[in-house]
């Protein structure tokens, strides 16, 4: 139990510090980000978590499921619908507010924008935290398979860097809607604190639940693949040249598969 919530720690602290360094950009970029920047931050994020889903995540749990002498596919697709309309409910129930939108999701409120658009990136981040989580809590299932370990390094610095741009996605809408520079940058570092949280949360559940692993990493891949088609994507491509977001989708995907490849 100790080595998995060691890694775990290290894995989830790393994604932290790349939000923190991502947020940093505040101090650069001042008040404005074109949109076509943004566009690639966005896409790129979404291409890192699409193959993290793939790779990291699917793979692994249909693995894992035929390990356990179970059809692979049939967790891995259950798991990984249950993921989906897990993060579907949050996000009808959590009130929430997209960066750059007027309307607020989810039940009526009256917190105020600035509360609402750090709801919306917090619930966006638990999935990761809870990725992260898994694939440590599978190595140390199977330490006698060292390319566990390594797949769940590659996950982490996938989304270690994906968080980056994800960082400045936070703290540059704070600043425009009129915080201090210092204070958009510490929210937007605090919004991936539920990263850590989360992770080691999962460790500890994860524990008890070694024959669920299958569903439990699947689950997790649906969560965040929720999340991709539902907000990056469709906030990659708007505007004229979409094909800028479109392309960074691929980076992103393309650079992700490497890492596990690499790493596995």
């Amino acid at each position: 139990m100790f080595k998995e919530i060691y890694w775990t720690f290290l894995g989830t602290t790393f994604i932290f510090l790349m939000t923190t360094l991502g947020s940093s950009m505040v101090f650069f970029f001042k008040k404005e980000i074109k949109d076509n920047v943004q566009r690639i931050f966005l896409g790129f994020a979404a291409g890192i978590m699409i193959s993290a889903s793939m790779f990291g995540l699917l793979t692994p749990a249909i693995e894992q499921a035929e390990v356990l002498g179970m059809i692979g596919w049939v967790p891995a697709a259950t798991g990984f619908l249950g993921g989906v309309f897990f993060i579907l409910l949050l996000d009808k129930l959590i009130p929430h507010l997209h960066s750059g939108k007027n309307k607020i999701e989810g039940v009526n409120t009256n917190f105020k924008r600035t509360s609402l658009l750090m709801t919306a990136v917090t619930l966006h981040n638990i999935p990761e935290g809870i990725a992260i989580g898994l694939s440590f809590a599978l190595a140390s299932q199977n330490s006698y398979e060292p390319s566990y370990l390594a797949s769940a390094m590659g996950l982490a610095l996938g989304i270690g860097i994906q968080n980056f741009p994800e960082g400045a996605a936070v703290s540059l809408p704070l600043r425009r809607e009129g915080f201090s520079t210092t204070k958009a940058f510490i929210l937007g570092s605090l919004s991936g604190i539920v990263e850590p949280i989360f992770g080691v949360m999962t460790v500890f559940i994860s524990a008890s639940l070694e024959n669920f692993m299958p569903w439990l990493l699947s689950f997790s891949a649906g969560a965040m693949m929720y999340v991709v088609v539902e907000e990056l994507i469709p906030e990659a491509n708007l505007g004229e040249h979409s094909d800028t977001g479109t392309l960074s989708v691929m980076v992103g995907f393309a650079l992700m598969m490497i890492l596990d490849v690499a790493l596995g």
